[in-house]
C-alpha cells in the first residue's frame, strides 16, 4: 500500500476542485487531486453544464435552420433525433477533457484516479481502479465532490423510461412526449430544448411561478415563451405516484390529475456527493441534502478541511465554483480572499436569461426609490439583422444617485450581454451609474447598443418626475 504526502489534497476535479488545486500549486503548495472518474472535469464537463449547453447550441442551430426563410433554398425544414444531436455534444466533452487534463501536468499537480475516503483529518484512503489502495496524507484537504440529482425512494429510476438530469444524456430514443418534474433552472432548460426538438413537454412546477428568484417580468417572459413553444406548464402541482410501463410513464398528481408520456425527466433538486467520504471518521456531518456547511473562509467545522462548489450548496454555478476554488486556495495560504456572493445568474433556456443585482420585488420590499430602463431587442438593428428579435434588457437604478442596482436580460446571448452592465455596476461610486451608457459610444449595430437605449428610456422617466 503506497503512502504519499502533500500540502493540499483536493477531492474532486470539477470547476471548484480544479481551480483550488491549480491556484494552490501556483502559490507554492505541493498539491494533488483525487478524482473517482476516469476522466477529469466532474459533473460540469460530463453531465451538467458543458453537455447541456452544447446540446442547447445544437438545437438552437436546428431552430435557426427551420425558421429562417433564407435556408429554404437548401431544402425543407428538418427534424433530428435526440441521439443525433447528442453526437455533437460528445465531441465537445472530449475536447474539454483533453484540455483540462493538460492543466494538471502543466501546473505539476498530481492526478490520482480513485475513490477517496477519510481515515482521519490528515489521511484519506484511495481505492484505485485496479483494486489497490493508496493512503494519501495532507496538511489540508478541500472537498469539491460536487452534487448529483436528488432521487426520491418512491420513484423507480431503474425503469428505462425514467431519467434524471444525468442519465437523460444517455437516452437512445426520441420520445413524442415527455414529463419534466421540477421547474427549476435545469427543468426549464430541458423543457425549452425538448420543445425545440418538436417533443410535447409537460413541465410540472410545485411553486406559484417559474424561477421565483428571477425578476417578475423576466419570469413572466419565460413562462410566455415556453408556452409559445408548446410547453404545458403546470403550477402548484406535486406528484403522488409514478408508474412505468413498456409504453411509457404515468404520473399521478396529488391534485388527482393523471399525466402520461413516453418518458419522465426528474429535475427536482440535487444532493451533495458526500455519502462515501467517510465523514464520520473526522467528526463532520452533512445536512439532509448531503451538503457541507462552511464559514467565510470556506472552512468546515474541522479546521484543516475546506469545501467549495456544489457540495456547499448555493449558488451551485460553475462560474461561482471556479471562483470559490481560487478563493479557498488564497484563504489556505492566508493571502486574503473574497466570499463569492455576487455571481451573475445564467439560465440557458431558449431564449436564455441572465441577471445580476437586485430585482424589482427586492427593491420594492426594501423601499429603495428606483426606476427602470428597458430596451426591447426587436428595436435594435443587430437583432433585426440576426433574427434574434425576442427579448429585452432591463436596468434598475436609483432615482437620485443613478447607481445601477440590477441588470436583467432575456433573449439571445443574455449571458454575454449582462457582463457589460455588471462591469459598470461593480465600479466604485460615482462611476457605477446608468449615465455611463448615455455618455459612451457603442459600436453599431450591436446588441450592446441595448444599454444605451435602456439608459435613455430610464433617464427619460426620471426627468418626467
Amino acid at each position: 500500500m503506497a503512502d504519499s504526502k502533500y500540502d493540499l489534497v483536493v477531492i474532486g476535479s470539477g470547476p471548484a476542485g480544479e481551480a483550488a488545486a491549480m491556484s494552490a500549486a501556483k502559490k507554492g503548495l505541493r498539491s494533488a487531486v483525487i478524482e473517482r472518474s476516469v476522466a477529469v472535469g466532474g459533473n460540469c464537463t460530463h453531465k451538467g453544464t458543458i453537455p447541456s449547453k452544447a446540446l442547447r447550441h445544437s438545437v438552437k442551430q436546428l431552430m435557426r435552420y427551420n425558421t429562417q426563410s433564407v435556408f429554404r433554398a437548401l431544402g425543407e425544414p428538418r427534424r433530428l433525433t435526440f441521439p443525433q444531436v447528442m453526437r455533437t455534444v460528445n465531441k465537445v466533452i472530449n475536447q474539454q477533457v483533453e484540455m483540462h487534463t493538460s492543466f494538471y501536468a502543466r501546473n505539476r499537480v498530481d492526478l490520482i484516479i480513485g475513490d477517496a475516503r477519510f481515515m482521519d483529518a490528515n489521511r484519506v484512503e484511495v481505492q484505485l481502479a485496479d483494486g489497490a489502495k493508496e493512503i494519501i496524507t495532507a496538511e489540508k484537504f478541500v472537498v469539491a465532490t460536487g452534487s448529483r440529482p436528488y432521487r426520491p425512494a418512491d420513484v423507480d429510476f431503474e425503469h428505462p423510461r425514467v431519467y434524471d438530469s444525468d442519465t437523460i444524456l444517455d437516452m437512445e430514443h426520441t420520445p413524442q412526449a415527455i414529463i419534466i418534474y421540477g421547474a427549476g433552472v435545469i427543468g426549464c432548460e430541458y423543457a425549452s430544448i425538448f420543445a425545440a426538438l418538436g417533443i410535447k413537454v409537460d413541465l410540472i412546477n410545485s411553486r406559484e411561478h417559474l424561477l421565483e428568484f428571477l425578476d417578475d417580468e423576466i419570469s413572466d417572459a419565460l413562462s410566455y415563451h415556453l408556452r409559445d413553444m408548446g410547453v404545458t406548464v403546470r403550477h402548484r402541482e406535486e406528484y403522488a405516484k409514478v408508474t412505468g410501463s413498456d409504453r411509457g410513464v404515468v404520473m399521478e398528481m396529488q391534485s388527482g390529475k393523471r399525466i402520461s408520456a413516453d418518458a419522465l425527466l426528474w429535475c427536482n433538486g440535487r444532493s451533495g456527493n458526500t455519502s462515501s467520504l467517510g465523514l464520520e471518521n473526522i467528526g463532520l456531518e452533512a445536512n439532509h441534502r448531503g451538503q457541507l456547511a462552511v464559514d467565510e473562509h470556506y472552512c468546515t467545522s474541522v479546521e484543516n478541511i475546506f469545501a467549495v462548489g456544489d457540495v456547499i450548496g448555493w449558488p451551485s454555478l460553475a462560474s461561482a465554483s471556479y471562483d470559490q476554488g481560487r478563493a479557498v486556495a488564497a484563504a489556505i495560504v492566508g493571502r486574503g480572499h473574497r466570499v463569492i456572493e455576487d455571481a451573475p445568474t445564467g439560465i440557458y433556456t431558449l431564449p436564455e436569461i441572465s441577471s445580476v443585482g437586485k430585482t424589482e420585488s427586492e427593491l420594492t420590499s426594501a423601499k429603495v426609490p428606483y426606476e427602470v430602463g428597458r430596451a426591447l431587442f426587436k428595436h435594435t438593428a443587430r437583432a433585426q439583422i440576426s433574427g434574434e428579435r425576442v427579448g429585452m434588457l432591463k436596468i434598475l437604478f436609483h432615482i437620485e444617485t443613478h447607481e445601477i442596482l440590477g441588470i436583467h436580460c432575456f433573449g439571445a446571448e443574455a449571458a454575454e450581454i449582462v457582463h457589460i452592465g455588471q462591469a459598470i455596476m461593480k465600479q466604485p461610486a460615482p462611476n457605477n451609474t446608468i449615465d455611463f451608457f448615455v455618455n459612451t459610444t457603442f459600436n453599431y449595430p450591436t446588441m450592446a447598443e441595448a444599454y444605451r437605449s435602456a439608459a435613455l428610456d430610464g433617464l427619460n422617466r426620471v426627468m418626467r418626475l
